[in-house]
Order: C-alpha cells, then sequence, then structure tokens
C-alpha cells in the first residue's frame, strides 16, 4: 500500500512539474544578458544559403573553442572582444576558400534582431548584445542563435555525449 501512494505521489508531483514546464513555454527563455549571434547572407539563392550555413558552422566551431569554459556574460563579451581578430580571419579563410566574391562584415555590440517565432516563443524584435556576420549585400534569411549562454553552441561540440534522464524514473529507483 505504501509503495502505491508513493508511485501515485511520485506521479503526481511529475504531471505538477510537466504542465508547469507546458505553462512556462511561452515566456521568452533567453535571458537579459545573452549574447547571440546572428548570420546574414547575402541573398536567399541556394549559394548564398550555403555560404551561410558554412560561416554559420566556422563561427559554431570557433566560438565554442573560445567560450566553452566561461562562466558569465561578462566574462565571454571580454573573450570574444579579445578574440574579434581570430573569428574575423577564420571567417575570411572559409570565404577565400570558397571563392566568395561579395564580402562580409562582421560587428560584435548592439545588432539589430527582428521579432522571430520559434517553436510556439515570440522572441521580441529589438538590439541586443551580438556577435554578426553580414555577407555580401545581406539581404537573405538570416540564422541565428544564442552565442551564450551556450544554447546553440552545443553542436559543436562532438567528442561529448548528452545523457538524458527522467526526474520521475529516477525517483521510482531511488525509492522502490
Amino acid at each position: 500500500m505504501k509503495k502505491t501512494i508513493l508511485i501515485l505521489f511520485i506521479l503526481f508531483l511529475g504531471y505538477s512539474f510537466f504542465t508547469k514546464g507546458m505553462a512556462n513555454a511561452s515566456e521568452l527563455i533567453i535571458p537579459s544578458d545573452a549574447i547571440r549571434m546572428r548570420v546574414i547572407p547575402n541573398s536567399n539563392s541556394e549559394y548564398d544559403q550555403a555560404i551561410k550555413e558554412k560561416v554559420k558552422e566556422e563561427l559554431q566551431t570557433t566560438t565554442y573553442e573560445l567560450l566553452k569554459d566561461t562562466k558569465g556574460s561578462e566574462e565571454a563579451e571580454r573573450i570574444i572582444n579579445a578574440n574579434i581578430a581570430l573569428i574575423d580571419n577564420r571567417i575570411n579563410d572559409l570565404l577565400i576558400k570558397e571563392n566568395y566574391p561579395l564580402g562580409y562584415q562582421i560587428h560584435f555590440g548592439q545588432n539589430y534582431f527582428p521579432e522571430k517565432n520559434f517553436k510556439g516563443v515570440t522572441y521580441e524584435e529589438g538590439y541586443y548584445n551580438s556577435l554578426l556576420v553580414t555577407l555580401g549585400e545581406g539581404k537573405g534569411d538570416n540564422w541565428w542563435c544564442v552565442l551564450f549562454p551556450p544554447m546553440c553552441l552545443m553542436e559543436a561540440e562532438e567528442s561529448e555525449e548528452v545523457e538524458y534522464k527522467f526526474f520521475i524514473q529516477e525517483l521510482i529507483e531511488k525509492y522502490l
């Protein structure tokens, strides 16, 4: 009988946590001190979008290397500022390798982001602290993510495996 009551209590707690999480899904989940990253391609042509993807991958790899042990947004900002020339050189090298003829601009600071809806969450338009790379005329569909905290940099980390655990299952295993 005690086990049944314990299991029902744990299931109730799990349901409460789950529904609370679902209610909060529409809230803005990006911290106010976050640092974003954005790549705007020259156009929506297949070629320009492919170049955007390559620049995105280079930025993710480079910034992951730089920020993987960073503890706060102020430290991340200092590291980016100290390494902006390195980031610029890596993008430049990539674009030379790809024979990209249209040039680019890189800027770290306050940059404009349009409103975006993603997975049911609306991200407000505005100026945000960010690393921005504009390719050519910058008229194509952009890619952006949160650089710090590292919401988008986990893709760049290939060697470390992530283990997902179910909270309720852990409790049941612990107490039964």
